[in-house]
């Protein structure tokens, strides 16, 4: 996993997403301070931060529905303040909250959708058609959108953003009210779409699920994206890993023998999913496995407690409480 920044010797001006140096104000209120990212095409990037860091703020600049105050944006080259028809025609969007025609289907959405960019109507029946079998919801099509689920309508949603084939993708919490299934046949799809040179900007406080299709993550705290050499530094910062055994009285004992655990791990405890270990680095957990298999402790997992974007956000969000405290 890798930070997406912006950097003068990466041209992204042409295809993806470059956002250099831009805030937004309302008022005396700083919503964005001074974000720089990039989203190169065929990626998905994760966008990450606590609530009010200004991601949404964010990816409304993107979507051409908030101008920025001062520094510049570029999607497929093309910039959203004084070309936004041209934006749009490359970008879909998908709000945490679209809303939805209560009295229209599913089906007469996306066919309602695709007229609005311009397709024929045989062309938009098609492609709602497509769409419907492609977000699984071939068993509500027919139905009002206001009987539909949350889920459903999430779904809805995105098939919605995707009527145009953009090459462009914006996403404001997509899994929110999806199930399991939906979830995972979420992910497939972003990677899917990835894959065919989709470049693809993701928003969502699901971390552990960010760190399945995610190729690189921006980091946005109080308006302000984390630097390369902040985020490199939370990601190494010293983490807890859990261990579990088939012999838990073994493992314990393992792990009070002198030898078996180094000068860089901490054992820390015991939860109802196992043992809990700080641990400074990777050599140091590399390390500590090699002994206790050694000791014949039967391990039968062995991994960080939390998933490295979760891992990195904590870092970064007590860093920067921490200044905020000065």
């Amino acid at each position: 996993m890798s930070v997406a920044t912006f950097s003068g010797e990466t041209d992204v001006t042409s295809s993806g997403v470059a956002v250099t140096g831009v805030s937004r104000s309302f008022g005396s209120v700083l919503a964005v301070v001074d974000a720089s990212l990039v989203v190169p095409a065929g990626s998905v990037t994760a966008l990450i931060g606590p609530n009010g860091a200004g991601k949404t703020t964010l990816l409304l600049m993107l979507a051409t529905l908030l101008t920025p105050s001062t520094g510049s944006i570029r999607i497929n080259g093309h910039d959203p303040v004084t070309e936004p028809e041209r934006v749009r025609a490359v970008t879909g969007w998908m709000p945490d909250a679209l809303g939805s025609w209560p009295s229209l289907s599913a089906r007469a959405a996306l066919q309602t959708t695709g007229r609005m960019y311009r397709m024929t109507r045989e062309q938009a029946a098609v492609r709602a058609d497509e769409l419907i079998a492609l977000t699984d919801l071939g068993d509500f099509a027919d139905r009002p959108s206001r009987v539909l689920s949350r889920g459903q309508k999430q779904r809805l949603s995105l098939a919605r953003a995707l009527v145009h084939s953009p090459g462009v993708l914006l996403l404001d919490e997509p899994a929110s009210g999806l199930d399991p299934a939906a979830r995972a046949s979420l992910r497939q799809l972003l990677r899917r779409l990835a894959g065919d040179g989709t470049a693809i900007l993701v928003s969502s406080h699901v971390l552990a699920e960010l760190d399945e299709i995610a190729d690189a993550a921006v980091y946005l705290a109080a308006g302000r994206t984390a630097s390369p050499e902040q985020v490199a530094a939370a990601g190494a910062s010293a983490r807890s890993w859990r261990i579990r055994s088939l012999d838990e009285v073994a493992l314990e004992r393992a792990l009070a023998t002198p030898g078996v655990v180094g000068a860089l791990v901490t054992v820390r405890g015991v939860d109802q999913l196992g043992t809990l270990v700080q641990v400074e680095n990777e050599a140091s957990a590399a390390a500590l496995l090699h002994n206790l298999v050694l000791s014949g402790v039967p391990v039968c997992d062995f991994g960080p407690a939390v998933s490295n974007l979760e891992h990195t956000f904590q870092d970064l969000t007590r860093s920067t409480g921490e200044e905020a405290t000065k």
